[in-house]
């Protein structure tokens, strides 16, 4: 836990300043859906000619088109604590805020950085050492975080607004998934059950340093699977879960699709947490807001559907991509250091609505 020493030993602990952490901080989708349906204004990609992604599909960032060889692509993502280490708490927000711009295809160019503390609960070294661990995610993404803004709160906030660019006709969208493609998760699942277990003070060193690495690796492979044209749709997991992101993708395509539990890659231990009661409250919700559109076969075990709707914090991209270039794509994951990418369904004619065999 690598600014440890920096903090002062009798802070509070960061996750026990919040009620949520990290990716489960999300509001729920169903509630977020509702919110949005009462926004009436054009601001959309078909009122403005320019805009190539807007809100339409709920993808992950937003792309405008400034001529034939650029586009600007726009995220902000920010969240409460999901650890007590401030460093890394920085480096997971940071991460994942850049997350959005690379699903998009897009090569990040600059961050802001977006910051809430409780100035007088909080020790200034422990908010300096969250402001850092964000900094080197940003020199490892080659950018600058080039000024930001910050207020006094309850809580503690973090994250990042980011710009990237990608060329027009590149751009990977949520919502261009084909029957018949293949899908890859780029991620290991279980960061929301491994936090809730940190909360708990039941996650060991070994669950933790695995936890880590996972959440503050750079979903840098999305830059070259944006070069690849039978690449047909790309997005990242994160607080709706596999099943949510996945829903998101098959309403965006008109089809459905079809997961293999067998073939998920989880994080360490993350199985055997879950089906003790260490979850979050977020899974619930979550199920709540689409669990109506989501099959689960007979076979599989109690605790899949909990496990299925975890939210992720900075997860795997999910990638559809044509069959033959399956291959090629958990390559480009394997390339990048991304070990646990693995196949795990298919998109299917019919409906839009999750299968999970």
């Amino acid at each position: 836990m690598n600014d440890q020493s920096n903090a002062n030993d009798e802070a509070p602990r960061l996750t026990s300043l919040s009620h949520g952490g990290g990716c489960g901080c999300k509001i729920a989708p169903g509630v977020l859906a509702q919110l949005l349906a009462t926004q009436t204004l054009p601001f959309s990609a078909g009122a403005f000619p320019d805009l190539l992604v807007g809100r339409e599909t709920a993808d992950d960032a937003a792309v405008y088109r400034l001529n034939d060889e650029q586009a600007i692509v726009a995220t902000t993502d920010f969240f409460m604590p999901i650890v007590d280490d401030p460093y890394d708490f920085g480096r997971i927000a940071a991460t994942n805020a850049l997350s959005d711009l690379y699903a998009m295809g897009a090569r990040p160019l600059l961050a802001l950085a977006l910051v809430g503390m409780p100035i007088n609960v909080l020790p200034r070294e422990t908010i300096a050492a969250i402001l850092r661990g964000g900094e080197s995610v940003c020199a490892q993404a080659g950018i600058p975080v080039a000024g930001g803004h910050s207020i006094d709160s309850v809580e503690p906030i973090y994250g990042l607004a980011a710009l990237g660019v990608v060329h027009p006709a590149r751009v990977k969208r949520n919502s261009t998934a084909r029957a018949g493609d293949l899908l890859v998760l780029g991620k290991p699942l279980g960061v929301g059950v491994l936090s809730a277990a940190l909360k708990k003070q039941v996650l060991d060193a070994a669950g933790y340093a695995e936890m880590i690495d996972a959440t503050t690796r750079l979903n840098r492979p999305g830059i070259a699977l944006a070069q690849m044209p039978q690449v047909h749709a790309l997005t990242d997991v994160t607080g709706f879960g596999l099943l949510g992101h996945a829903l998101e993708l098959a309403r965006g395509a008109r089809c459905g699709i079809r997961l293999n539990y067998r073939d998920l890659p989880w994080l360490a231990n993350v199985q055997a947490l879950a089906s003790r009661g260490v979850v979050t409250g977020a899974s619930a919700r979550n199920w709540a807001s689409y669990g109506d559109e989501v099959e689960l076969g007979p076979d599989l075990p109690e605790v899949a559907r909990t496990l299925l709707t975890d939210p992720q914090t900075s997860g795997g991209l999910l990638v559809a991509c044509a069959p033959e270039v399956q291959g090629d794509v958990l390559a480009c994951f394997h390339a990048e250091g991304f070990s646990r990418a693995a196949a795990i369904g298919e998109v299917i004619a019919g409906e839009p609505r999750i299968v999970v065999a």
